[in-house]
């Protein structure tokens, strides 16, 4: 009679939720009490496509070096991660798992760390240690140019590999190979399957104008160029963590810019170098890896300050969006102004390698982003809505699900605060739309594949409104209250400023 230990095939930990796990929460962004419960070498599902199994490969795949960044990484998911490679990739194709400490000041990552890593693994891994702090982007950096071997694969501090990685295989020396990233639970660690999009079950990485992520639907003429649903297809971009990419290619690409600080948008400044540098980047259904998605970020950004993800996305934009970088400025106004650093080094690098305009990239790549998320037209008016007889500002306050919003004080810093108002009646924070709803207004999801909507905004009388409503955002004295209320231009609390603001 065989003995299920916790977290076996991927089951979750049942117990996870207690005061304990409060604590794991806030030190490291998910439940570290229920991680630990589970061994580090526990099975999982194998969730790949039933094709998988019968697809021949070839033996002479070139030896790989997995890169693993990490910065106080709680212990048994980091090292669950290392098992996993280790347990899952034959030994003739894996040259060496590299693991890159980010300047951790926990005290199990440091000899303790090192003591076991010699023990378990011997020479197969390795510990390279930042002297400060350079982000996740830059140690990732660091690590491509330390790798030996032939292919470096990407790997959060925080995943469990699959079935042997077939994202090894060399489709050309230019294609950057992306797995399928299944869900392990933040909360209780069960491994489950990618649910896919919609009715599908493989979807395909784009993004919207403020740069964020999203997923879509393979369009039908990549459908048709696959023969077997298991086939690898084209994606426009990647999530960022997981992918192996070409050591000498990733080189010849000047690896990721360093001038990104910390996190956020190196998934696109590779996506994008690599379709306009004369490369591709495929997403491979035989290739699954988990990942655990953090409820928040548990460690500040060190001595950096400023709105970095948004700077980030502005060096991108700047060396590889072309023209279409000013749809990026409408949907996120306020780091217009802001400098990005120096870019003369990122420009150099894109006319040294002869890559094509973003022009190309958005009709021959990611033709179906603008049918999901149209060009944004100018905005009328943007920045913190204030109201000139309260200084209190229009606030979001979070609010997701065609909740109701209201006001605080102004806070000059942007977030909940900053909204705008395109010339098409589209009233905006960052990707949620304002709409109106018994007489109060809600902040929820955008109506798909549109850009305008109902709200108006008199410059001189300087009132929103809503015109098939026929009303006026109003504040109300004793509650202080956003409502919509018949128009009254003599009305102080109708009045309405919208403060640009840069940050």
């Amino acid at each position: 009679m065989s003995i299920l230990f916790i977290g076996e095939n991927g089951q979750p930990v049942l117990d996870y939720a207690n005061s304990e796990s409060e604590v794991a929460f806030a030190k490291y962004g998910f439940n570290v009490a229920a991680s630990d419960k589970i061994s580090l070498d526990r099975s999982i599902p194998d969730t790949r496509h039933a094709e998988c199994k019968y697809w021949h490969y070839p033996e002479n795949l070139p030896r790989t070096s997995v890169v693993i960044v990490f910065h106080n990484e709680a212990w048994s998911p980091l090292l669950r991660t290392v098992h996993s490679v280790v347990n899952r990739t034959p030994s003739k194709l894996l040259l060496e798992v590299v693991m890159v400490d980010d300047f951790s000041d926990k005290e199990h990552l440091k000899n303790k760390l090192d003591n076991y890593v010699k023990q378990k693994f011997g020479s197969t891994v390795r510990i390279i240690r930042n002297r400060q702090r350079e982000g996740l982007i830059r140690t990732r950096n660091i690590g491509a140019e330390n790798a030996r071997g032939q292919v470096v694969v990407f790997l959060d501090a925080h995943c469990e590999v699959n079935t042997f990685p077939r994202w090894l295989q060399q489709y050309s020396r230019r294609t950057v190979t992306v797995p399928v990233i299944d869900s392990i639970d933040m909360n209780n660690w069960e491994y489950a399957q990618q649910r896919g999009y919609g009715s599908k079950p493989l979807y395909r990485g784009i993004f919207e104008w403020g740069l964020l992520y999203k997923e879509a639907e393979i369009p039908k003429q990549e459908e048709v160029l696959r023969e077997h649903q298991s086939e690898p297809f084209r994606t426009p971009t990647h999530a960022g963590g997981l992918f192996a990419i070409n050591r000498d290619w990733f080189e010849k690409l000047g690896y990721y810019d360093p001038g990104l600080r910390i996190w956020g948008g190196e998934n696109y400044d590779l996506s994008f170098k690599v379709w306009q540098c004369g490369g591709s980047v495929l997403n491979v259904p035989c290739s699954r890896v988990g990942h655990v998605y953090r409820r928040a970020v548990p460690y500040s950004f060190g001595n950096v300050s400023g709105p970095v993800v948004s700077i980030n996305y502005k060096r991108v934009a700047e060396v590889w969006m072309d023209e279409y970088k000013e749809y990026y400025y409408i949907r996120e106004p306020f780091i217009r102004k802001r400098d990005a650093g120096d870019l003369t080094q990122q420009r150099e690098l894109r006319l040294k390698n002869r890559c094509k305009s973003f022009d190309w990239y958005m009709k021959n790549v990611a033709y179906d982003m603008p049918v999901l998320y149209p060009k944004l037209p100018q905005n009328l008016v943007w920045g913190e809505v204030v109201n000139p007889s309260s200084y209190l500002c229009i606030d979001t306050m979070g609010k997701r699900n065609f909740e109701t919003i209201g006001v605080s004080p102004c806070h000059h810093s942007g977030g909940n605060q900053l909204l705008r108002l395109n010339v098409k009646g589209q009233f905006a924070s960052g990707e949620w739309c304002i709409s109106a709803s018994h007489g109060q207004l809600n902040a929820g999801r955008c109506v798909p594949m549109t850009v305008d909507g109902p709200w108006r905004y008199d410059k001189t009388s300087q009132q929103i409104s809503n015109a098939p409503l026929n009303k006026c955002v109003a504040l109300k004295r004793q509650t202080s209250q956003l409502v919509l209320a018949e128009c009254n231009a003599n009305d102080e609390m109708q009045r309405w400023v919208f403060n640009e603001i840069y940050l």
